[in-house]
């Protein structure tokens, strides 16, 4: 049965198809190298295999990339921070932030479920992102530029309102978004990275990250 891509990886795809014209060639270069890159790494991948996979010639490869590194940060990279990112920030702030929560539990819970469900779509996409991303300072400025036009606003007013009603300790918005971020990405990034086939209890863990971002360790 033939591997379908990833709705992000389409989205990839068509954002690279319309700004580089690209032919299906290039196309098929596109797709082979995120596979791979998502498989062997960045660094343990070589053009020859992208070329294999693509059923294309090597030469064909770099007629539009002068290296590999280009290949990556060309096409793959930019597309996916700069066609793709900013609208699926969007979209995140939209259905999670525009909804009325009964309490703070329930809102992080609707976060968590929310980019569960991005992450499984698209976990390919997603492993070479967080592999990049320690490598490349762009890549970080990016990040963070999308994540203060797009999110940050949204949890700023949501944090200050579960404060006022006494859900929230007084501390710094600042540590509270930390505190989030850094537990919800580390369970999606084991859970679809690093551990993906894992005898997972998806919806037990869910409850235990809520649990413990509520509650800590303590019994």
């Amino acid at each position: 049965m033939e591997n379908k891509p990833t709705d992000l990886l389409r989205q990839i795809l068509d954002v690279t198809e319309k700004d580089k014209r690209m032919s299906e060639k290039q196309k098929n270069i596109v797709k082979a190298a995120i596979e791979l890159f998502a498989e062997k790494g960045f660094s343990a991948t070589s053009t020859s295999e992208i070329a294999k996979r693509a059923g294309v010639a090597e030469g064909t490869i770099f007629r539009h990339y002068k290296t590999k590194k280009d290949l990556l940060m060309a096409i793959t990279m930019p597309a996916l921070i700069e066609g793709v990112v900013p609208f699926l920030a969007q979209d995140f702030a939209e259905e999670v932030f525009q909804q009325d929560y009964s309490d703070f539990k329930s809102f992080l819970r609707a976060i968590i479920i929310n980019r569960f469900e991005f992450a499984k779509n698209n976990g390919k996409v997603i492993k070479i992102y967080f592999m990049e991303l320690m490598y490349h300072d762009e890549l970080r400025t990016q990040f963070s530029e999308i994540f203060m036009t797009h999110v940050k606003g949204h949890f700023d007013t949501l944090i200050d309102s579960y404060k006022e009603k006494g859900e929230l300790m007084d501390m710094p918005n600042s540590t509270i978004m930390r505190a989030l971020i850094t537990n919800i990405v580390g369970f999606l990034l084991t859970r679809f990275v690093v551990m993906p086939d894992a005898n997972w209890d998806d919806e037990a863990e869910i409850d235990f990250t809520v649990r413990y971002i509520m509650n800590g360790l303590a019994k």
